[in-house]
């Protein structure tokens, strides 16, 4: 049996939503903090959430990847899952507990900062370039896990780099994630998206990560067969089939 089989569900899915609940408040609590530091220059305003973003994503990716596979991405979870490299009947499990776990984080960065709880965000993100650059983001992203599964190690570190340059190379500043997308909509801070803005970021978001995987695969065909041997296996298993588990292993690796 692998290490992430033998792990509840529920630990597994407290982990997916404790990871991506931090990683929330951190791209929020971080924006909130730099706004107010950096005296209205919205580029150093921006370079201190984008430091914060990349810095979180390594240790929660590094932390919690035992525990749930760290995906914190309901983009991440459907690749693993189309690829059956993850239990289907885990999939509506994972992406709930991602959306919750947002929504937490957002709150918690208001708590923090003496804010409403609930909010609603103002800040329109529309228009054909800024879902360009959400496709290109999470495009990327995908990519960058993909690849990076035969250098397992290295792959909380590529994954923060690539939403780090994302942050500035892209147009979106890289969201990249519906979950975060979601939890973004209800925080009417410097990291906020408008609720009518959140649709058309999600669809491209799933056409990236779509592309970006089927292109990453299509350079490393075996990745599978190479990333048995490197990354934390799971099976695919159930409690009604606990006593004739599937021993073909897989593997689960984040954001």
């Amino acid at each position: 049996m692998s290490e992430l089989s033998s792990i509840g569900l529920g630990r597994r899915l407290a982990a997916e939503a404790l990871g991506t609940a931090l990683l929330v408040a951190v791209v929020i609590g971080s924006g909130i903090m730099a706004e107010r530091m950096a005296a209205g220059n919205a580029a150093v305003a921006l370079l201190g959430n984008t430091l914060a973003t990349g810095a979180a994503l390594v240790v929660l990716i590094s932390i919690f990847a035992p525990n749930s596979g760290a995906h914190f991405n309901p983009a991440v979870t459907l690749y693993f899952t189309f690829r059956r490299e993850f239990a289907a009947n885990l999939l509506v499990p994972y992406v709930l507990v991602q959306f919750a776990g947002g929504l937490a984080g957002a709150m918690l960065a208001h708590f923090m900062f003496d804010l409403p709880l609930v909010q609603i965000s103002a800040h329109a993100r529309t228009g054909l370039g800024q879902w360009t650059g959400e496709f290109v983001a999470t495009f990327a992203l995908l990519a960058t896990i993909v690849g990076s599964r035969r250098s397992p190690t290295a792959a909380p570190y590529l994954v923060g780099l690539i939403i780090m340059a994302g942050y500035w190379f892209t147009s979106s500043t890289s969201f990249a994630n519906p979950a975060v997308t979601i939890a973004r909509a209800s925080s009417d801070t410097f990291a906020g998206i408008a609720p009518a803005s959140v649709p058309m970021f999600i669809v491209f978001q799933i056409l990236g990560a779509a592309l970006g995987a089927g292109l990453a695969l299509l350079l490393y065909p075996d990745t599978p067969a190479a990333a048995d041997a490197v990354v934390i296996p799971h099976h695919h298993s159930t409690a009604a089939d606990d006593g004739a588990r599937n021993h073909a292993p897989h593997a689960e690796r984040t954001p």
